[in-house]
């Protein structure tokens, strides 16, 4: 239905029919798996026929259930579209090995249904959603494409190990041992989750005259985040002094790595960008993995599956002078489902 689409100037999508408009929302493209959450909406244009008359059809509604076919549980009644009177190319309409190609508004009608996905209350986990039709007889019948679907999947990141530097001299640079960052969500889920990290300051807990270069705080690097239409400069440029970069990292994720991320120092670490929520502006500067290879808008290097893991390895560059225990500040990691 490409022909009847047209864009909102708030990139919201409507599709225009002869009784009026229905709103779409943002159609989701980059969705390359089969989950869904709550407020989303999945959508079917169905034909539908009785060779008797198409009156006496007396319901048409989307249902899901545990098992493919007809008797599972209705979640919403279709909306009849009388006007829309020819036959799309892409439904393929055939009863049997009988192809239609010519629409007869006597026993032929359009269906539009629309699934919103409720809570997780009502709906969680794995279903079979299809379009089933009762006529006036008592017969029913389903579209011949049932879908499979996980409603409202946990969403979670999981961070194995710790970072630890051990006792570094001021004026040196130090490397941690590895951490592993990992897509925990549920299994089967298949909810792949675009990564990013970011962080804070760091200071002294105990407050004993602590002081690094000026001031009593190790500053994490001078790394800020841009606004979504522009790119900041977050490459790692580790030094001493009060205002530099201190803590960067280099992530591996299979044949990715920050090796060849462009926001990279000569060994392949990254800096790291303020923030301790999560913003639209972290797009384009805080992904942990940068690929020169991408999925759509995603970098396919910076997507973990269920079960995948990305290791992360810190560098410390300790200014000079700097006496303290710096440890009351925070790194943080983010996924976003896509």
């Amino acid at each position: 239905m490409k022909d009847e689409q047209e864009c909102n100037s708030d990139d919201s999508c409507e599709y225009r029919f002869p009784h009026g408009c229905i709103s779409k929302g943002y159609e989701l493209v980059e969705r390359t798996q089969n989950y869904a959450f709550e407020g989303e909406k999945i959508e079917w244009k169905v034909l539908v026929m009785d060779k008797n008359k198409i009156e006496e059809i007396t319901d048409v509604v989307a249902t899901i259930g545990s098992s493919q076919g007809e008797g599972n549980d209705v979640e919403v009644e279709c909306v009849r579209l009388p006007q829309f009177d020819r036959l799309i190319d892409d439904c393929n309409a055939r009863i049997g090995e009988e192809e239609l190609d010519e629409f007869d508004p006597q026993t032929m009608s359009y269906y539009e249904c629309t699934l919103t996905v409720e809570t997780p209350e009502s709906m969680f986990g794995e279903y079979w959603v299809t379009v089933e039709v009762d006529d006036a007889t008592g017969l029913s019948a389903t579209m011949d494409e049932n879908e499979y679907w996980f409603f409202n999947p946990t969403i979670a990141v999981s961070v194995d190990g710790g970072v630890d530097f051990g006792i570094v001299r001021p004026g040196t640079i130090s490397y941690s041992d590895s951490i592993l960052v990992g897509n925990d969500a549920d299994e089967g889920s298949g909810v792949l989750l675009d990564m990013f990290v970011s962080g804070t300051d760091f200071y002294d807990p105990d407050s004993t005259g602590s002081r690094c270069v000026i001031t009593n705080r190790l500053k994490l690097g001078d790394n800020y985040v841009a606004p979504r239409d522009r790119k900041g400069n977050n490459d790692c440029d580790i030094g001493f002094g009060d205002t530099d970069d201190h803590l960067c990292y280099y992530s591996t994720l299979g044949a990715y790595s920050t090796q060849n991320d462009p926001r990279n120092d000569d060994e392949g670490y990254v800096g790291i960008v303020y923030g301790d929520t999560f913003s639209r502006d972290f797009y384009n500067d805080a992904e942990i993995i940068q690929s020169a290879v991408k999925a759509g808008p995603y970098y396919l290097g910076n997507i973990l599956a269920p079960g995948a893991e990305m290791s992360v390895t810190f560098k410390l560059g300790l200014p000079e002078p700097c006496v303290g225990d710096f440890t009351d500040g925070d790194i943080y990691f983010w996924g976003e489902a896509i």
